[in-house]
């Protein structure tokens, strides 16, 4: 029996040479008669267009090369860090001898970050003795008391081009500019503090040599670097290595800026408080989980805990949401959108309380402060 598919015809037996279906070769159209069939437009040339193309392939493969590099070398800081921490490995030797290999190859100086970073973490969310992100008060900015939405117009109605260079000049230089002269640290230091200086107020004398190996450690990192040609250092090195500036300081200002979370004052402080105050984030989904060891998605725990290993901390969060319940925070908003939000609108904190929420550009907050009745 002759069977129909596709109008095409074959015979319906077991053999399976004869059961295949037919070729039927087609006409000898002549070359012209098909070229007839097409509009003419469709055989115009343009080399412009063409080049278009070229440039586009090669940006999208440039740029996806680097945004990789830029997440391998955030990776590679983000385990440096679990090494300040003894996360890494519970030799104290060990963890040193990686994290100062790693952050010095990075242009981060390693012990003079590991201290100022561990009093980060003791004192998370405390407004005199926090390290970091340090939210502007109302009489730093010269903001009067009584006030009407102009008056604050005048200190916060930037363009929204000049607010998008400002962004983009912190999020490339902002995290050098905190390591050599306090960029958004704590305003008691004295101007220009920097963790290049061992003798900087944020060292003791005992730490001095600490300080030094990390310079010394950053120099040599730069010898072996210039060894190098800047045809091949450039787009293997530095334009990652500015990717990665811009991730750490992505991903730390928004773990610790937030309208919904709050800054503390005196007594209110503790640190069981000041590690609640921050936020686990989704921050580029599985790329920021593989890349970056999800040190946004599972943070909560890590400001507990700092010494808990990275790769246990989603496991670990399980079990501290159940534990903290309303108080604990989170936030699946794309964390583009969320930056610019926050940076926009996290404007300020009051002179005057000890429990304190950021107020915007018009002076108003996200929350109410309940009354504290442990502080």
């Amino acid at each position: 029996m002759d069977v129909k598919e596709s109008g095409l015809t074959y015979h319906d037996n077991r053999n399976a040479q004869e059961s295949a279906p037919l070729f039927e070769p087609p006409p000898h159209w002549p070359l012209e008669e098909i070229r007839k069939a097409i509009p003419k437009h469709c055989f115009e040339r343009s080399t412009v267009r063409a080049f278009g193309y070229l440039l586009r392939d090669l940006a999208i493969g440039g740029g996806a090369i680097w945004w990789t590099q830029s997440l391998v070398f955030t990776g590679l800081w983000i385990l440096a860090h679990e090494c300040g921490h003894r996360a890494f490995s519970s030799s104290g030797v060990v963890s040193d001898v990686v994290g100062f290999t790693l952050h010095s190859s990075l242009i981060t100086p390693y012990w003079s970050w590991k201290i100022t970073h561990h009093h980060h973490h003791m004192y998370h969310g405390s407004m005199e003795r926090d390290e970091l992100w340090i939210p502007d008060t109302r009489s730093g900015l010269g903001i009067p008391e009584s006030h009407d939405e102009g008056v604050l117009e005048e200190y916060f109605g930037d363009s929204p081009m000049y607010c998008m260079a400002k962004l983009l000049a912190c999020h490339f230089i902002a995290f050098q500019a905190y390591l050599i002269s306090n960029l958004s640290g704590q305003r008691r230091f004295p101007k220009g503090t920097s963790h290049y200086n061992p003798y900087a107020v944020l060292f003791r004398d005992s730490q001095r040599s600490s300080i030094i190996w990390s310079d010394v450690g950053i120099v040599a990192a730069l010898l072996v670097i210039s060894r190098f040609s800047w045809r091949s250092v450039v787009p293997l090195y530095w334009i990652p290595w500015f990717g990665m500036s811009h991730w750490i300081v992505f991903l730390t200002f928004l773990h610790h800026t937030d309208p919904v979370v709050p800054r503390y004052r005196d007594g209110a402080w503790s640190y069981v408080r000041g590690a609640a105050a921050t936020i686990d984030r989704d921050f580029l989904g599985w790329q920021g989980k593989f890349f970056m060891h999800g040190t946004s998605h599972w943070h909560v725990v890590h400001h507990y805990f700092p010494k808990l290993p990275f790769y246990n901390a989603a496991e670990a969060t399980e079990h501290l949401k159940l534990f903290m319940g309303k108080h604990y925070v989170c936030s699946d908003t794309p964390i583009f959108q969320t930056f610019w939000y926050n940076w926009n609108h996290c404007r300020f904190v009051e002179d005057t309380g000890t429990v304190l929420f950021l107020r915007d550009k018009k002076g108003k907050y996200a929350r109410r402060v309940a009354e504290d009745k442990q502080s």
